[in-house]
């Protein structure tokens, strides 16, 4: 059995190149090989797209699919597809690079739900804002022509920072100059800010789920994230995560400026030309908060994946005081609370990691008796955190 490549999964332990990837157990210190992703009938994918397209560009004639694959040329994904689309319309010869994102499948997910739609309707909205996205063309939330739901976007050309391996450690954006590397965090870190400067009260972004009234949107993420464990974790297994959400608990700060929060917000989720970012993606974890909980997961993922993993920080990459200086200076409020959304990014990531390789176990990626569920990349940073940090 192979897994299926599902967001944060994929991105941090999937890259399909050439040949197995590699990801390091951090409790073992020993590398094992991770599975490519599931395979597709591409010729049939192919007929059954080039009907699903004429019936959309109904002016269109000659319309075919060239160059049909996944990310990086392996020709299957389970979720990713690209392709060039070209057809005449009005006499005229179009051609368009398009992308699908389609649900992941398989019998054990990631996430308890995977809304295609909500990340649909979210690029969509910041079509007409400075939030830089990829134009959005169709949503298809019938399963049966590609036997999950999908959108269809464009295909931006351009440099998307390496998770696996880290950008840290090897790769285009470590052989670039110092210089280089501060102007596309900043670049990156700028266009979060975007984000943080929309009206979430606004009519194109009523889709998005809001705290219940009396509750505040940090007590509306910690409900979330609890029925997350008592979905996708045996609890009792994992005392470090257990004594995270103890202090977040007790230590929730009083509702500040809400805003809409990304979610999964880092330099790897966007797209790069010339160091600077041309596209923010990968919406699935999107919600209405905290702005720094976005801050702080940009500043501490990028400490987990090196830190976590043993890496000296680039040269050139801004650290966590000039980052949150600038994100101030763009958004013009402080990062109030700041050392909490710190904690509950570790947190939450090391939660999300737990299920990432409890899904790798299910698959027999893994062995069962491994523990790298337990003790990870991520985990060296939460203890850390929670040992600088007040007592419950």
């Amino acid at each position: 059995m192979e897994p299926p490549v599902t967001g944060l999964a994929a991105s941090h332990f999937l890259e399909p190149d050439a040949g197995p990837v590699w990801g390091r157990s951090a409790d073992s210190k020993v590398d094992f090989p991770m599975p490519q992703p599931i395979g597709r009938d591409l010729n049939d994918t192919r007929h059954r797209l080039v009907d699903w397209l004429a019936n959309r560009l109904p002016g269109a004639s000659r319309l075919r699919i060239e160059d049909l694959r996944g990310p990086k040329d392996t020709g299957f994904s389970s979720d990713t597809l690209m392709f060039c689309l070209r057809y005449e319309e009005n006499g005229i010869d179009c051609l368009k690079e398009m992308v699908i994102r389609l649900e992941p499948a398989g019998d054990f997910q990631l996430f308890p739900e995977y809304d295609v739609a909500l990340q649909y309707n979210m690029m969509t909205a910041l079509a007409d804002t400075r939030v830089p996205v990829p134009e959005m063309y169709w949503l298809e939330e019938d399963p049966a022509l590609l036997g999950n739901p999908f959108y269809v976007m464009e295909r931006i050309d351009g440099q998307v920072p390496s998770d696996s391996p880290p950008y840290h450690s090897e790769g285009w954006l470590f052989d670039a100059a110092p210089e280089d590397r501060e102007r596309l965090w900043n670049s990156g870190l700028d266009a979060m800010s975007e984000v943080h400067k929309l009206d979430w009260r606004k009519p194109e972004f009523a889709f998005l789920k809001v705290p219940p009234p009396g509750q505040t949107s940090i007590q509306a993420q910690i409900d979330y994230w609890e029925n997350f464990m008592d979905w996708g974790l045996d609890r009792s297994q994992y005392p470090l995560i257990n004594t995270g959400f103890e202090w977040l608990v007790a230590h929730q700060p009083q509702e500040a400026e809400v805003g809409i929060c990304w979610g999964d917000a880092r330099i790897s989720n966007q797209i790069f030309q010339n160091h600077e970012a041309v596209a923010v993606i990968d919406w699935e974890m999107v919600f209405v908060g905290n702005p720094v909980a976005d801050l702080a997961w940009f500043i501490t993922l990028d400490r987990v994946l090196t830190e976590g993993i043993g890496l000296e920080r680039l040269n050139g990459v801004p650290g966590k005081a000039a980052s949150i200086a600038r994100w101030e200076r763009n958004v013009g409020r402080p990062a109030k609370d700041y050392g909490y959304y710190e904690i509950f990014a570790a947190w939450r990531f090391s939660v999300i990691m737990a299920r990432i390789f409890l899904q790798m176990k299910h698959y027999e990626v893994l062995p069962q008796e491994a523990t790298v569920d337990v003790e990870n990349l991520s985990t060296p940073i939460l203890r850390s955190l929670l040992d600088e940090a007040p007592k419950v």
